[in-house]
């Protein structure tokens, strides 16, 4: 099973962001997902570092295994876990 969140819709909401990547992590360590699939879109890049910082703090970073930039789309990247 794969999750996947788009954050086009809410790609200028600071706490709006965190809640949407917090509720995804949540629900892949619940439905014991492998992996998520976070699409903060190619634009400015500027999301995409957002997610990515926030993926790299030390609290969210011990529940999955790796992340993995997609090399075909800029504007996607996914997030493994091991149950």
């Amino acid at each position: 099973m794969r999750l996947k969140l788009d954050l086009h819709d809410i790609y200028n909401k600071g706490s709006d962001i965190d809640r949407a990547l917090h509720d995804v992590i949540d629900e892949a360590e619940r439905t014991r997902t492998k992996i998520v699939e976070i699409i903060p879109g190619k634009g400015s890049g500027q999301l995409k570092k957002r997610v990515l910082r926030f993926l790299e703090r030390k609290d969210i970073k011990a529940r999955y295994h790796r992340v993995e930039k997609d090399s075909k789309n800029f504007g996607r990247v996914f997030v493994h876990f091991k149950h």
